[in-house]
């Protein structure tokens, strides 16, 4: 017991802490078996022989006519159905990038997206001839890559935030 009465603070900090550190560890332990999930499925989806959203596309093409139809704007369109879809790609590269490396290396989480990105198209350029390359999809993915990190960011902020000490009764 504290002698002003109530728990030590100290060791009540050193129980909270280890609690901390604890959630901590799981938290990296259960993103490290998501990113290598997701590292199989994106290289699935970047390096397919032909394009996967090829069985889709009249079914996409065919919503977006009805949406057009009934008042949605035409810039609406599959181009930007397919940009946002690459953002979504991306988001979990600067998602789990910060949280296995850390909130102060966020950057590294966007720029392994920049670079993953940049290596997909280029290979889809070299190997893939039934696959289109372009700087758009770099773009869309590294700005996914930056949207998951600040996501992270803000998600972690709020997770670690702390209430104000309770003094010792």
């Amino acid at each position: 017991m504290h002698p002003a009465g109530g728990r030590d603070p100290q060791l009540l900090g050193g129980r909270v802490n280890a609690l901390a550190q604890r959630r901590h560890a799981s938290l990296r332990t259960a993103a490290r078996w998501l990113a290598a999930a997701y590292l199989l499925t994106l290289t699935l989806i970047a390096f397919w022989p032909t394009p996967v959203d090829r069985a889709a596309h009249g079914t996409i093409v065919t919503v977006l006519a009805r949406l057009h139809a009934h008042g949605v704007p035409n810039w609406f369109n599959y181009t930007l159905v397919e940009f946002t879809a690459n953002i979504a790609l991306f988001l979990p590269v600067g998602l789990l990038g910060v949280v296995l490396l850390g909130s102060a290396r966020w950057w590294l989480a966007v720029l392994a997206g920049f670079t993953a990105s940049g290596l997909i198209e280029l290979g889809q350029l070299i190997f893939l001839p039934a696959r289109y390359a372009t700087v758009m999809d770099v773009l869309a993915n590294t700005a996914g890559a930056a949207l998951g990190a600040v996501l992270a960011l803000l998600l972690l902020s709020a997770v670690t935030a702390r209430s104000p000490a309770r003094p010792a009764v």
